[in-house]
């Protein structure tokens, strides 16, 4: 029989969870006690809630490096809070869609919550990235007074329980059985994919898809980018739907990616970009017709088409303009909703729909305030995330799936391929379009990111327009949530500065420019934008006051 011991600690600063948990550099994660005081600060902001004992509790991640180490240990903190039961994904393998579903359905939805380890689009390896969030019992992430409640405990923390249980092999299903202080612990290994594979069949109309990924004049080119969605896409689009696995990159989760960075952009995909044609001289090439990528724990995806970019602004939009492709939505959406800084090409779906528009804060967990009260039905982030309520978190899976129902039932009447690109230009036509990019300054110092948001608010009263600090009061809750942004708004344009919450180490500002055309529909981006671009570098003296030369990224 294990025992419980009462381990003596001290508080570990920098364990605030940010917008999607805590994101950290391996060499700090692998401090003495850290694992155990963020878990054990989880586990006590839970007690004040709900019963932790006897309950069932989710634990996995993106495979990332100290991934399956981290795992060892929370199984040990979790029995010896009195966990009853642990479910964790073969090889310690979930992707973060898959908690989702797993936490909301598996034997009925009786987990309690999940703790997630991925520090999603973040590199991994040695010296990268490590994550470590705390999903609640709807499967979303936890909420703000969640959150700040962990972020109390790990300030206060002096203890923490734990057993001397052995290590557990998560490498074979099955159940392993242990008694700790004379209570059950289980430790049950689970199909990584299976549940998540069976709630994408009960969304889509497989028939359909199967049907399309087999016509000769169409081509996939999908890359997992060596993250989390490989063993996901192997089973859906391989085992089930037939693609070739030669058209699916990059499947094996790798510790380290691969080296790579495992974020879908244009910048860091860019061995999906350049297969795409994207950018390529030769028009018109033998290029693949539909691209897709997702990001290290599977929740965010890019969508390309042949030489053909979407942004994830129009892209949601254009899921939700077509939803009647997907059969779990043939009751019509409850509504629609981006965060802030996406784009405004969903509000002009949602008008036309005659359904309800919600603009929120940036983070999942506000969507999900909205589909439990039952309002929402699709929504998107411009940071490459889009899904639905039919889990709590966003899909990025469940994204490439709802473009290529999208796709098949544009193509059921057609003479000719009906491909991305004509859907997306249809799409303008009819809506109009939002030119749009965003503006990336990684890792720069945090009291000259600050001092940028402090010099903008400064400015406010110079700008010929609306300019205001973002916040957001949840009409399902009426809480509060302030300091989202800086926007600069006049009938044409919108800039907003952000600092975001996604980062490891000094701080990560964003720029977002959009310009909303009804007519001038082919432009580039940079034609559009342009003038609006060289007005916000002036106004805000953004390279000067961070010291860069530019963006490191801009998408």
């Amino acid at each position: 029989m294990s025992t419980i011991q009462a381990v003596h600690t001290t508080p570990i600063q920098g364990q605030k969870p940010g917008t999607s948990g805590v994101r950290k550099k391996v060499t700090e994660v692998l401090q003495p006690h850290y694992i155990e005081n963020f878990t054990q600060s989880c586990f006590n902001t839970v007690k004040e809630r709900e019963v932790l004992e006897g309950s069932t509790i989710v634990v996995s991640g993106d495979g990332r490096y100290y991934n399956k180490t981290a795992i060892q240990t929370i199984l040990k903190v979790a029995a010896g809070n009195r966990v009853g039961r642990v479910w964790v994904g073969q090889n310690g393998i979930l992707s973060t869609p898959a908690v989702s579903v797993i936490i909301r359905e598996r034997e009925g939805g009786i987990a309690l919550g999940g703790l997630i380890l991925t520090a999603s689009h973040n590199p991994g390896g040695p010296n990268a990235d490590f994550g470590i969030k705390y999903n609640i019992g709807n499967g979303g992430p936890a909420p703000e007074d969640w959150t700040n409640r962990i972020y109390e405990h790990t300030i206060s923390i002096s203890e923490y329980s734990i057993a001397d249980i052995p290590d557990v092999d998560i490498s074979s299903l099955g159940r392993t059985e242990f008694q700790v202080d004379g209570r059950p612990f289980v430790v049950e290994v689970i199909d990584s994919t299976e549940d998540y594979v069976a709630k994408m069949q009960s969304i889509f109309n497989f028939d359909d898809l199967r049907a399309l990924v087999s016509r000769p004049d169409f081509k996939i080119h999908y890359d997992c980018l060596s993250g989390v969605s490989g063993p996901y896409a192997r089973h859906i689009f391989h085992r089930i739907l037939g693609v070739p696995l030669e058209q699916i990159k990059n499947s094996e989760p790798l510790e380290d990616f691969g080296g790579g960075h495992p974020d879908p952009n244009l910048v860091y995909a860019h061995d999906l970009v350049h297969a795409m044609g994207i950018g390529a001289e030769v028009q018109h090439g033998d290029y693949p017709d539909f691209g897709a990528a997702n990001d290290g724990d599977a929740d965010r995806n890019m969508i390309l088409g042949k030489q053909f970019f979407v942004t994830p602004s129009d892209s949601v939009a254009v899921l939700a303009a077509n939803s009647a492709a997907i059969p779990y939505f043939a009751g019509g959406l409850k509504g629609v909703a981006r965060s802030m800084p996406t784009s405004t090409a969903i509000d002009f779906v949602g008008q036309k729909l005659g359904i309800q528009v919600y603009e929120v804060p940036t983070g999942w967990k506000f969507f999900g305030n909205l589909m439990d009260a039952g309002r929402l039905s699709i929504c998107g982030e411009e940071s490459f995330g889009t899904g639905s309520d039919h889990i709590r978190e966003k899909d990025g899976v469940w994204a490439v799936l709802a473009w290529l129902s999208v796709i098949a039932y544009k193509n059921k009447n057609s003479d000719h391929l009906v491909g991305v690109e004509e859907i997306v230009r249809s799409h303008w036509q009819e809506y109009g379009r939002n030119y749009y990019m965003r503006y990336d300054y990684e890792n720069v110092d945090s009291n000259a990111a600050n001092q940028l948001m402090e010099t903008l608010k400064n400015k406010f009263s110079e700008f010929q327009g609306q300019a205001d600090s973002y916040e957001y009061t949840d009409p399902v809750d009426h809480s509060v949530t302030k300091n989202q942004g800086l926007r600069f708004i006049t009938p044409e344009w919108r800039v907003i500065y952000r600092l975001s919450g996604t980062g490891s180490s000094g701080a990560t500002v964003r720029v977002y420019y959009e310009k909303y055309e009804k007519v001038n529909l082919d432009l580039s981006t940079d034609q559009a934008l342009g003038s609006i671009i060289d007005w916000s570098l002036k106004f805000s003296d953004i390279n000067a006051i961070l010291s860069v030369t530019g963006p490191t990224v801009i998408t």
